[in-house]
Formats: C-alpha cells, structure tokens, sequence
C-alpha cells in the first residue's frame, strides 16, 4: 500500500512560462494547483493546459478575469475580500488568501470561508519562505488547508511539508532546474512521499 505524502504541489507560474513549459512540468509528478502570477485576458492556453491534467488552475486577485478564463478560482493578496471574491465567482471554484506572516489575517480568511490560505515571510522578512513555525501552529489550531509560499528551494519542500503544509508553492525551484521543469515536479514529489 502506498502512502499518503504528506503535502501536494502547488506551482507558481510567472510571465514568460510559456504552455509547453508547463506541460512539461505538470507531466513530471502530482501538482494540485497551478497559479499563473501575472495572468491576463491572454492566459487561456496556460489554464487549459493545467485543465487538461486535471490541475487546478488560479489567477492572482481578479475574480472577473477567473470567469472570463474558466479557470478554477483565484488567489487574493493578502486583505483583498473572500466574501467579495465568492459573491463573483460560482460555489465550485476556489479562492485562496494569502495572509504573509498574519495569523490573525489567516485566522480572518478562514473564518470568511477562504478554501485555503497561503502563509510566506518571516517577521523582519515578509520576502522569505513561509515559517515552519507558523505551519505548524496553524496545523494545530485550524482545519483551513495552508500553503508554505515565498522563494522555497527545492530541497525544502519535504521540510515545508513535515512543518505542516498542506501544500508547497515552488516557483523557480522548478522554472530554473538544470533537468527541465519535470525534473524538478519529480524530485519535489518524492521529497514529499518522502515526509509522509
């Protein structure tokens, strides 16, 4: 029998991540969810390729631009409104908050019906990868999945994973790997079978 890994995928695609490069990712491993950072109207290439694998796709803030691309929800900035962006959006389609290093902001979004919230930073530096501690402080006190976000290297994802998240955002971690985008989807993946 094979066991659970103790968190899945979540990849940040920015500008000039074209939809064969992604392709080529997604097809290395298991992603739950794709956020393509800097999308626009001109995006529908990247969500159906992330569709097409049965992958979640998201874009940044704009609720009107998610249904405009079919894409499967959005993912706010941190203090940007669930409740407006589930007034926009149908029942079905997810909207994950990011909350920088805020339990309360966290605590809020959970609380607003958010599907997930996304921790990243520390506190003299909201730049860096999400803090373990918090991870697991959330994992504790909270059901709301969580996403370790922030610049994670590949080799932290199992970590990220053992701290208490539900999900690990890899950016260009995977987009700057030596082998190619797959490569890098493979090696998270048994990093995080790994700290299952």
């Amino acid at each position: 029998m094979t066991e659970e890994p103790a968190a899945r995928l979540y990849l940040v695609v920015h500008a000039g991540i074209d939809a064969a490069s992604l392709a080529a990712a997604l097809d290395g491993g298991d992603v739950a969810c794709v956020l393509l950072a800097e999308a626009d109207a001109s995006a529908g290439d990247l969500v159906r390729t992330a569709q097409d694998r049965e992958v979640a796709a998201l874009v940044p803030d704009d609720a009107d631009l998610a249904k405009r691309l079919d894409a499967d929800g959005v993912h706010l900035r941190p203090g940007a409104s669930v409740a407006a962006a589930r007034k926009t959006l149908p029942e079905d389609r997810i909207v994950g908050a990011a909350c920088g290093n805020s339990r309360h902001d966290a605590m809020l979004a959970g609380e607003a019906g958010a599907d997930y919230v996304a921790f990243q930073g520390r506190e003299r530096d909201p730049g860096a990868a999400a803090d373990p501690g918090i991870l697991r402080w959330w994992q504790v006190m909270m059901t709301v999945p969580c996403v370790a976000m922030g610049p994670i290297a590949l080799g932290d994802t199992g970590d990220m994973a053992r701290a208490g998240a539900d999900f690990v955002a890899l950016a260009g971690a995977v987009w700057d790997h030596p082998e190619g985008p797959g490569a890098a989807v493979a090696e998270a993946n048994r990093q995080l079978a790994g700290a299952g």
